[in-house]
């Protein structure tokens, strides 16, 4: 008998897996399949299915993106603007709502978080030497000992990467989610890899 098999299949509801879907944008046999596997835990199931993605997303980075689209944003006050190139592997996946709708999301997203740049390794090294330098002054000056101040440091540059660097940031619309996470949400979606070209930021009066 399966009656054990029976019973946790009979717990996934239609619903259940609208609402998981609804919080991961993953496929409904995918959702399905993680909430069976998790025995109904939706908890567990976004994380089966977010370490899936991760996984799939890996796959794909080798992958070349050269359709995509440019995302643009202007704030309300006319002051602040952004114009970001997102690419894709085809020019379908390119006119996807969803595929233009995160672009949209990612420019209004680097109007309000300004970040630096696209990722930790699109940082200047000068701009890193300047904070590193800066976090060893930090940390002498409170007296740390100096066999683990090179570790406090590394943290610190960690920290740093993470609020200034777009991948790394939060989405400002969904703060539990990088933007990372966001854009292989809708990568798991299309199939095909996504990737942030580069993006450029206007400010009146500023930088």
């Amino acid at each position: 008998m399966r009656k054990g098999v029976d019973s946790t299949m009979a717990t996934i509801s239609a619903q259940d897996v609208k609402a998981l879907r609804d919080r991961t944008a993953a496929g409904i046999m995918d959702c399905k399949n993680a909430l069976q596997e998790a025995d109904g835990d939706t908890e567990k199931a976004i994380d089966l299915l977010r370490t899936r993605g991760a996984a799939k997303a890996a796959k794909r980075a080798g992958r070349k993106a050269s359709e995509g689209t440019i995302g643009t944003y202007v704030h309300h006050n006319g002051k602040v603007a952004v114009l970001m190139e997102l690419n894709s592997e085809t020019d379908f996946v390119a006119k996807n709502p969803e595929f233009q709708q995160l672009a949209r999301d990612l420019a209004m997203h680097i109007a309000s978080a300004a970040p630096l740049a696209v990722s930790a390794e699109n940082v200047p090294s000068a701009d890193v030497e300047r904070e590193r330098q800066v976090y060893l002054a930090q940390v002498a000056e409170e007296g740390k000992p100096e066999n683990i101040r090179e570790k406090i440091v590394e943290g610190k540059l960690s920290k740093w990467f993470k609020e200034t660097t777009l991948l790394e940031q939060s989405f400002v619309k969904d703060p539990e989610l990088s933007i990372k996470e966001l854009i292989d949400s809708v990568s798991a979606k299309t199939g095909e890899k996504i990737s942030v070209a580069r993006f450029v930021r206007f400010q009146v009066g500023g930088a």
